[in-house]
């Protein structure tokens, strides 16, 4: 296949339309895809997708779905999940740097602060590895597509959806050829200090012809980051954070007492995924599964809005702030063809993500007010350790029999455990007994919690004629929720360890149905549209503070209380149609949608009352509204030009009262409060308008091909909390950013130069705590807020070479 076409099929970054339609089985769609590709060459709409469960071309199926192909990600050197919203309408993702897997808004579906560190999980949507779901920002190595499911999901996978989903669909074993493939990129960044680097490669080995296979994808990622840190104490309880006022900082109080650390958001990521396919005949396939992923990083990738004369590009923490993160994923998939009547696809998986980091904690007890800061050495660090394991079964039969009805049937079980342990420790302060204390510790808790959910779902499509089709599906669910812990104060003789305490929780359980109902029209192979109905259900879950020791000891107490222990479940209620379209003897393609989101039972970011530790509760009401369009236009021979633009609105339909915490500037930094949430109010964490708009030229050029593409990305204004203006939030401003390359390839290898962010754009992507907590508190400069910025220019050179 020449480049041309292959880079045909990567063009998939357009909303487009999927559904149950053709009766064949899941576990198909790479060799349908292989054999689709020649066709892409004429139509691109000829591509297989899967997100119905089923290998269906994009124009033949009615969900909305957007792709993008392996040519596409390769291109746009797309390395993780924080790349996708880009190419993908619908999405917006802060990159918050390696330190998390980073905040995803499907359709502005979220009413949460923002934060400069990100998130490591969210369960407003489905982020799925192959059939296994995992909220991890897994490399993408070795993928043969991204597909991106907008709106509930819930009646075709097991995970219950209540934005959409993301799946990674890997290249799975080849049973009859060797293939092998190396990659390397290396690039400089401005702002920093050190080269970057990347080296992947993909081994394929038929290990029994026609019947066993191996197939091993790895590769190691080295960023060198340009955050500095340069106010970091020497001696932590001896040197002074801020040895000359809240002001400005002299060059002997600096040298005395601070020292910098250079470029510590850098990245070191090592990422491999091993699959063994065994298989009798196309009939009866298992797939075997290993994939491990371990990420370090020495800072955060923010800044802080020039406390004490720090810059664009650099931190004013007071200690580094190293973060490890690691995952193993291993899974079984079982695919067999039942009698021609089903395809039994069975996946049993396990997953244990574990992230532990280190952090400035000196803020935070800056503003609870216990006047620590009267030790003017004051300073104090936390440490945590999340481990967050997770078992699923998925079975699912889907029909192979052929005629006007098909279906979709399955069950889904999930059992998720977390452990979180966290510490405060407060070095050298005079309150601190150091006989009964010797690490010294302020704060000191942990949280045990178990969700257990199980689920049967199931569609069925009707053709009532061939142009002619209805669906509809349903999903049953009940889940378990409980959460246990403690925390302790060892300042306030209290014991060392929280385990030592009694132990406080609770349990919750609910139930429920959602369901869905689509149709579709296909006026012409070139023209379809489309309408959908359904509904998406979020569960509830435990909230990872320690719950209180009741009755509440004297002194201090930074715990939750019983009603705040749990969050209940949300909902959604989605409608949308949408249209697909090729014009001009198929040399335009153009897809455009329009949807309307009832939201209710909200999950909203709040605080406990005792100690204003972050938690979600559940409030009030909101709607989220809008389209999704894109295009591609080939005008001449050589020349593609692909754009996207989704614009949503997205905010409450209800009052909430006393829900967002803010400092009382009156009483501040000892007079904490809540603020209303209003009818209107825009929901946060989204953009507004966001789109794509990209050319790329290919020309012959001695055996192979030469590759020029210029994408110019844009991301609109995002607000940091509801009702900013007056919760003293952000609108963090929009931005555009260029990438480029020139690229020259063969079937055999491929070298060319790069450009991402071309003209150094300076640009805000996430904000972290509110303008409330920015002052001086008993003489000491407050460093709490923080802004998340984009990664600077970045320009540098890669090569493939594949057999």
């Amino acid at each position: 296949m020449s480049y041309r076409a292959k880079l045909k099929l990567g063009l998939l970054s357009a909303t487009v339309l999927t559904a149950a339609g053709l009766a064949k089985p899941a576990w198909a769609a790479e060799a349908e895809a292989a054999a689709a590709a020649p066709a892409a060459e004429d139509d691109i709409n000829d591509i297989v997708v899967t997100g119905s469960r089923r290998a269906t071309t994009i124009m033949d199926t009615p969900i909305n779905i957007a792709a993008i192909g392996a040519e596409e990600l390769a291109r746009q050197r797309v390395d993780d999940i924080r790349d996708i919203a880009d190419f993908t309408p619908g999405i917006t993702i802060s990159d918050t740097g390696p330190r998390s897997t980073g905040s995803i808004v499907l359709r502005g579906l979220s009413a949460s602060d923002t934060e400069a560190s990100g998130a490591t999980y969210d369960n407003a949507m489905g982020i799925y590895l192959g059939e296994v779901p995992l909220y991890y920002d897994f490399k993408l190595i070795d993928i043969a597509r991204v597909e991106t499911l907008l709106g509930p999901q819930g009646t075709l996978y097991g995970l219950g959806t209540l934005a959409g989903a993301i799946r990674y669909i890997p290249n799975r074993p080849n049973v009859t050829d060797f293939e092998g493939e190396a990659h390397g990129r290396f690039y400089g960044k401005n702002h920093g200090s050190k080269a970057g680097y990347q080296a992947d490669g993909m081994i394929n080995i038929p290990l029994v012809r026609d019947h066993v296979a191996f197939r091993t994808a790895t590769g190691y990622y080295y960023d060198p980051g340009f955050i500095d840190y340069p106010l970091i104490v020497k001696e932590p309880g001896v040197s002074l954070p801020q040895p000359d006022g809240p002001d400005s900082i002299s060059d002997a109080g600096y040298d005395a007492n601070l020292r910098r650390a250079k470029d510590l958001n850098y990245e070191k990521t090592f990422t491999t995924r091993n699959q063994l396919l065994l298989q009798t005949s196309e009939d009866l396939k298992l797939t075997l599964t290993y994939a491990y992923q371990q990420t370090k990083t020495g800072g955060v990738q923010s800044n802080s809005a020039g406390v004490l004369g720090t810059g664009k590009y650099e931190s004013a923490g007071r200690y580094e702030e190293p973060t490890k993160r690691r995952a193993h994923l291993v899974s079984a998939e079982i695919n067999a063809n039942i009698a021609d009547i089903a395809d039994l696809v069975s996946t049993t998986a396990y997953t244990n993500v574990r992230t532990e980091g280190v952090g400035d904690n000196t803020d935070l007890l800056l503003d609870l007010d216990y006047d620590y800061e009267l030790f003017p050495a004051f300073t104090s660090w936390n440490e945590r350790d999340n481990r967050r394991k997770q078992f699923n079964q998925e079975v699912r039969l889907v029909s192979r029999h052929g005629g006007p009805f098909s279906w979709v049937l399955g069950g889904f079980y999930n059992e998720q455990k977390l452990k979180s342990d966290y510490s405060e420790h407060l070095p050298g302060h005079p309150w601190v007994d150091l006989a009964t204390n010797p690490e010294e510790l302020e704060y000191v808790s942990y949280t045990n919690s178990k969700v257990t959910e199980k689920a049967v779902f199931g569609e069925g499509s009707f053709h009532v004629t061939p142009e002619f089709q209805v669906t509809g599906g349903a999903r049953y669910f009940k889940y378990t929720s409980e959460v246990a812990g403690a925390a302790t104060l060892p300042l306030l003789n209290q014991p060392l360890d929280p385990r030592d305490l009694p132990v406080n929780g609770g349990k919750s359980s609910k139930d429920g149905w959602v369901w869905k109902f689509n149709s579709s029209y296909n006026f012409s192979r070139d023209l379809m549209i489309y309408a959908t109905y359904s509904k998406g259900y979020r569960i509830g879950g435990p909230n990872t503070v320690a719950p209180c020791q009741l009755p509440l000891p004297p002194g201090q107490n930074i715990c939750a209380l019983p009603d705040e222990l749990q969050f209940g479940p949300d909902s959604t209620k989605n409608i949308e149609v949408g249209v697909r379209t090729q014009l001009f003897d198929r040399r335009l393609s153009f897809n455009f949608n329009v949807f309307h989101i009832k939201w209710s039972g909200i999950q909203l970011a709040s605080a406990t009352l005792n100690g204003i530790a972050g938690i979600t509760v559940n409030g009030g009401s909101a709607k989220s509204k809008g389209f999704e369009t894109s295009f591609q236009l080939r005008p001449v021979p050589r020349v593609s030009i692909q754009g996207s633009y989704s614009y949503t609105d997205a905010q409450l339909t209800s009052n909430v009262l006393s829900i967002t915490p803010v400092n009382d500037p009156v009483g501040y930094p000892s007079d904490p409060i809540r603020l209303d949430a209003f009818d209107g109010d825009r929901l946060p964490g989204s953009a507004k308008n966001s789109g794509s708009l990209g050319a790329t030229y290919t020309m012959p050029f001695k055996e192979g091909e030469l590759i020029a593409d210029w994408t110019a990305t844009y991301r609109g204004n995002v607000i940091s909390r509801l009702g900013w203006e007056r919760t003293y939030g952000d609108k963090i401003p929009s931005f555009v950013l260029h990438r480029a390359s020139v690229m020259y390839e063969t079937d055999g290898y491929s070298f060319g130069l790069f450009a991402n962010n071309i003209f150094d754009k300076y640009a805000v992507s996430s904000v972290e705590q509110d303008r409330s907590r920015i002052g001086v508190n008993d003489g000491v400069r407050v460093r709490y807020y923080k802004r998340a910025v984009v990664n600077p220019r970045t320009f540098g050179i890669e090569a493939r070479i594949k057999y």
